[in-house]
């Protein structure tokens, strides 16, 4: 089975739809599907509300393997059942979506231009009970807000730490270190990030792989080499703010790179939408993604 998706990670045409929205961005999520705050009394009626709208664009007729690759989970969503079967479960055997868990715990203050992740203690009994709920992979998160060269330093070391670990349990890492869209110095982040990737992924043995997810360059094609790299899986992009229309086109110039978008995915569905609506919206969606993800 490992092989198998393996496979179908590498070669998959499509992209990955990431719906891991934590406690802190999920209010923000449902005010743009159209639920607001006065619509749930405790954080868990929060998460029922959430776990429903992603149980409907996970049970759409248009979400399937054909154009989705893989899919990014929060943890609670991993513990929950979609059609009375585990939400991993549900993915893979009934849509042939690979499902990947975002294991992290949030961002550390700004220092030195970034920030580094939170500790993140429970990761082995984390990687456990993810192996046990036949998760994929895995998803952490950082940020990159200056070209400060020791701060991007320590971001990628960490990933990196983290990733190997990941690696040893018998699961795929996705690193994330994100560069801030709107840092002024992102194109300079961008080439020093990349060359610390590049001594990080040369120091792993020659059986460990990782997934990267990165924000789309300001350099067209930057992320070649990285795309064409032995211990490279399969490099990602995040839409970091941009627009759907705006993520799509700059990752068409980006061949090699899938989309893994959030907002750029879900922007205009409403819970207030009839099925049909709601599956307009999303096919139309997913078909502009996929194309920029297969050119």
């Amino acid at each position: 089975m490992k092989n198998q998706q393996m496979e179908r990670m590498r070669k998959g045409k499509g992209f990955i739809a990431a719906l891991d929205q934590s406690g802190g961005s999920t209010p923000k999520a449902l005010a743009e599907y159209g639920i607001q705050k006065d619509a749930y009394k405790n954080e868990e009626e929060m998460f029922d509300l959430v776990h429903e709208m992603r149980t409907r664009i996970m049970t759409s007729p248009c979400f399937t393997g054909d154009k989705v690759v893989g899919v990014i989970l929060f943890e609670q969503t991993m513990e929950r059942e979609v059609e009375n079967m585990p939400t991993p479960d549900y993915l893979w055997q009934k849509k042939g979506i690979l499902p990947f868990l975002k294991v992290d715990k949030g961002l550390e203050p700004l220092n030195e231009g970034v920030q580094l992740m939170k500790p993140i203690p429970e990761l082995e009994k984390q990687l456990e009970r993810a192996r046990a709920k036949n998760i994929f992979g895995t998803k952490m998160r950082s940020v990159i807000k200056e070209a400060n060269p020791e701060g991007i330093q320590k971001v990628i070391s960490q990933q990196f730490e983290y990733g190997k670990q990941i690696i040893d349990a018998g699961l795929m890492p996705i690193l994330e270190p994100e560069v801030d869209i709107h840092s002024p110095d992102k194109e300079e982040s961008e080439k020093i990030m990349m060359t610390q990737i590049l001594k990080h992924l040369n120091m792993l043995e020659e059986e460990q792989k990782i997934m990267l997810k990165l924000s789309i360059p300001s350099q067209d094609s930057f992320y070649s080499e990285l795309v064409n790299h032995p211990k490279v899986l399969r490099v990602v992009a995040l839409s970091g703010g941009y627009s759907r229309d705006e993520a799509v086109e700059l990752l068409e110039k980006n061949p090699g790179v899938i989309a893994s978008f959030s907002r750029a995915l879900l922007g205009g569905l409403s819970a207030q939408q009839s099925d049909e609506a709601f599956d307009q919206v999303l096919n139309a969606s997913i078909g502009k993604i996929y194309q920029a993800s297969i050119t």
